[in-house]
């Protein structure tokens, strides 16, 4: 197993993803994209799953970006766009279950697109962030169209256009991560986190995060009245439901599984 590119473990209602290429500082190449998004899929396929924790062997890389050696896979350089990085990127976007990335160490270039396809982040404090891709004549292109909803306007220019590494610190002022914290306190924070999601309604979040894509290209009155069907729709579901049921008779959920 530990030879694999990408490790895939459960633990409960957690799967975690975990790019197993420190020598490489856990670059990407095809293997990589296709076991992630293999832990995706078994994560979807699984109702006991609540949870997706994505991150890296080590504490020197969560990813360093695409592996830039002849012959990885990734596409730069050939007649062709690298699509297999693109469809993960849209395989994360459709998901409905709740993912984490716990960022262990440095998270570069299109390992930046990996954070950015998750829905919350914590970082061990002495992390280092950057999109260096215009210091080898390229631009973060597929990265940016994640980047661009989550980060503030003018950091995206600065990060992609100067190609300068930036800190946690800054990482969690600019939205782009949720917390930053000391290395050996990593694992306990990501813990935290998922089990704020794991006794919250499966139904609710698997809406939810569908919601919350579908309105970022709607105006506010499309947006108001598509969330007014939405509300009444959830409403009838089982679990809110159990939850009203729930909350009346003043003890905790029996959640059914999506």
């Amino acid at each position: 197993m530990t030879d694999q590119p990408v490790l895939i473990a459960t633990d409960g209602p957690v799967l975690t993803i975990t790019i197993n290429r420190p020598d490489k500082r856990n670059a990407i190449n095809a293997d990589v994209l296709a076991g992630i998004a293999a832990g995706y899929k078994q994560a979807h396929a699984d109702p006991a799953i609540r949870v997706i924790v994505l991150t890296g062997t080590g504490d020197k890389a969560f990813c360093a970006g695409a592996d830039l050696q002849p012959g990885r896979g990734m596409g730069f350089g050939q007649d062709r766009p690298n699509s297999d990085y693109a469809d993960l990127l849209r395989l994360s976007q459709n998901a409905t279950k709740p993912s984490i990335a716990r960022v262990n160490g440095a998270c570069m270039a299109g390992g930046m697109g990996l954070l950015c396809m998750t829905d919350m982040a914590v970082a061990a404090d002495h992390v280092v962030f950057g999109l260096p891709e215009v210091k080898v004549g390229v631009f973060p292109m597929q990265v940016l169209s994640l980047l661009q909803d989550m980060v503030p306007r003018r950091l995206v220019a600065e990060w992609c256009l100067t190609g300068e590494p930036f800190t946690p610190a800054e990482a969690v002022s600019a939205g782009l991560i949720n917390y930053a914290v000391p290395a050996q306190d990593l694992d306990a924070k990501v813990a935290w986190l998922a089990n704020r999601l794991i006794d919250k309604s499966p139904m609710a979040i698997s809406r939810g995060k569908y919601a919350m894509r579908a309105i970022r290209a709607m105006s506010f009155d499309e947006a108001i009245a598509y969330t007014e069907a939405q509300i009444a729709l959830t409403a009838q579901t089982a679990d809110a439901k159990e939850g009203m049921a729930a909350f009346a008779e003043k003890r905790k959920p029996n959640w059914g599984h999506t």
